[in-house]
């Protein structure tokens, strides 16, 4: 799998991409992280790539020109890698944009089946509303404004990498955890010292009977959620 990543500021991702989880994932060959500067793609020598809104207002907007040039210079279609035979051109291109619709965890498990994922941040009061029309869709992660669009594209990334198959050393780990089953909370967990300040472990936890954990667990998840 392959995330694109257009954005004017790639040094923002530079420490987060190659550490941790994400690093693994790349050195393991499951997947490959690419980013864009959308300066690259400029309309001039000065590097312009934003202009003032039409009708006035506070800010700046990027350009619709500029960062449809990038989103086509790297499809599937324009890219080094369209001739590798594993790649079968299953592609999402996403605008990240407060207005747009909310990411969930059912959303990044539908998009690890994808050959490639093209992620455009925003910036100053974002980007020409045209956007649309050369873009699958638009997400959020939150009904707030960021600064750009960088942050929810960490955000997206990381949770996509980590459902790849192999990235997490236990598979079984993405399985049994918040949002996976129905929308439901995990359950409330806990570790040693089994009592801290006065605060004890749930006794069921201690006993090691695996069918009434199995029932405490499961209303713990359903209370977390009310």
């Amino acid at each position: 799998m392959t995330i694109t990543i257009l954005t004017l500021v790639p040094e923002m991702f530079e420490r987060i991409i190659s550490t941790s989880i994400l690093g693994r994932a790349q050195k393991k060959g499951l997947v490959k992280i690419r980013l864009v500067n959308l300066r690259d793609f400029a309309i001039d020598k000065r590097g312009t790539v934003d202009d003032r809104p039409y009708g006035g207002g506070v800010g700046m907007l990027l350009r619709v020109d500029v960062v449809e040039k990038a989103i086509t210079k790297f499809k599937i279609q324009n890219s080094k890698f369209k001739s590798n035979s594993k790649f079968k051109n299953k592609e999402r291109i996403v605008n990240l944009d407060p207005g747009g619709k909310m990411f969930t965890q059912a959303k990044a498990r539908k998009y690890t089946k994808l050959d490639h994922l093209m992620l455009i941040c925003g910036h100053y009061e974002g980007i020409d509303s045209r956007i649309v029309n050369f873009v699958d869709e638009s997400l959020t992660i939150g009904k707030y404004v960021l600064t750009g669009g960088e942050l929810p594209a960490m955000v997206v990334t990381d949770a996509i990498i980590r459902l790849i198959p192999g990235v997490l050393e236990k598979n079984k780990a993405t399985l049994d955890e918040s949002y996976t089953n129905s929308g439901e909370l995990e359950a409330l967990q806990y570790t040693r010292p089994p009592v801290y300040k006065g605060l004890k472990v749930p006794q069921v936890l201690l006993l090691g009977n695996h069918q009434e954990i199995a029932k405490w667990r499961k209303a713990s998840s359903l209370n977390r959620g009310k």
